[in-house]
């Protein structure tokens, strides 16, 4: 059953206020049981007095997309998104719901990591890192019949070790050539994981293309309120985006073995509530500008525990509504 003090209703209604200005708050990913009896109700799902767990990730985006309005698709990074795969995930969502994407790991890992899934290429460089052409043909098709239903595409770069690039300039001189090389038409972000990238150079490359920064809460990034604070870091002046995924600082494993199965708050963050609540604010002080695009942030389990009850707590802090007040904790 739904916990009666969980207040559904108040953030459908907060969540698509702030999404007529534009600004879209939402999670990464959406398929945790631990918000079973929270966001989700647990009728929906029971076969033989038990969660099926197969009809549970089958079909809750469709509970999750009544409420929220947008939602980070961690997926595509790990394959290609065919087809299909887009089109089955927009027929489950209504009209005014708005994807962000990962982008495939395949265009933005130069050297692939020493794990299973890569196989054979596990420590081999990538041959086809920042493949403009492979990205428009096996990633960008598939988006293009549903453009209606696709926000931010974010290019996520995992840490850069010296046998990637001598140096920074490097990376940002190869960006420079892959964007120059992208249709214009679509909403591009690029998350990097370095620090030393956070320079002049790197934010006027992607202000030449119409590109975001996006602002990253992660192990080894200054937070997103410190990002907020560099010279030249909003990098386009129509829209912006921010994922707040750990603790600066925090291992990810560390954070799945402490806040598994994210079912409640374990650990305020309070600077990166203020920050996320800062951003929305500076968005809607831009007003109904026609140039105006959509901004999203999408809030991680792992940075506090509950992703839920952080955006419940960003959302008290803009004053969307007083049913929030108590449960931002």
């Amino acid at each position: 059953m739904l916990t009666p003090a969980f207040p559904v209703d108040a953030m459908r209604r907060a969540l698509a206020q702030l999404a007529d200005q534009q600004i879209y708050l939402g999670t990464s990913s959406w398929k945790y049981p631990g918000w079973i009896g929270q966001l989700y109700d647990e009728q929906r799902y029971l076969y033989r007095g038990k969660v099926a767990m197969s009809r549970f990730e089958r079909d809750c985006l469709d509970e999750y997309a009544q409420v929220f309005k947008t939602v980070c698709v961690d997926a595509g990074y790990y394959k290609f998104p065919s087809p299909q795969y887009i089109e089955s995930l927009c027929a489950q969502v209504p009209e005014g719901f708005k994807f962000g994407f990962k982008v495939t790991d395949e265009i933005t890992t130069r050297t692939f990591p020493q794990l299973d899934r890569h196989g054979a290429k596990s420590g081999q460089r990538n041959e086809h890192f920042l493949n403009a052409d492979l990205f428009k043909r096996a990633f960008l098709a598939s988006c293009e019949p549903h453009r209606e239903k696709i926000g931010v595409l974010m290019f996520e770069f995992s840490h850069f070790h010296p046998r990637d690039f001598e140096q920074g300039r490097d990376f940002v001189e190869a960006l420079d050539h892959f964007f120059g090389q992208l249709p214009t038409s679509w909403q591009y972000g690029v998350e990097i994981r370095n620090q030393s990238l956070l320079q002049p150079e790197y934010f006027d490359m992607l202000r030449r293309h119409g590109v975001t920064h996006v602002f990253n809460n992660w192990q080894k990034m200054p937070s997103v309120a410190e990002q907020l604070k560099l010279p030249h870091a909003r990098t386009v002046d129509s829209f912006t985006a921010a994922r707040f995924l750990l603790k600066p600082g925090r291992a990810y494993e560390e954070a799945v073995n402490n806040f598994s199965p994210y079912n409640v708050t374990k650990e305020v963050n309070e600077e990166a509530r203020v920050a996320a609540a800062d951003l929305i604010q500076s968005q809607i002080a831009k007003g109904k500008d026609p140039s105006i695009k959509p901004s999203f942030l999408f809030i991680n389990n792992r940075l506090e525990g509950n992703a839920l009850f952080t955006v419940i707590a960003i959302l008290a802090k803009l004053g969307l509504t007083e049913a929030l007040e108590g449960l931002s904790r």
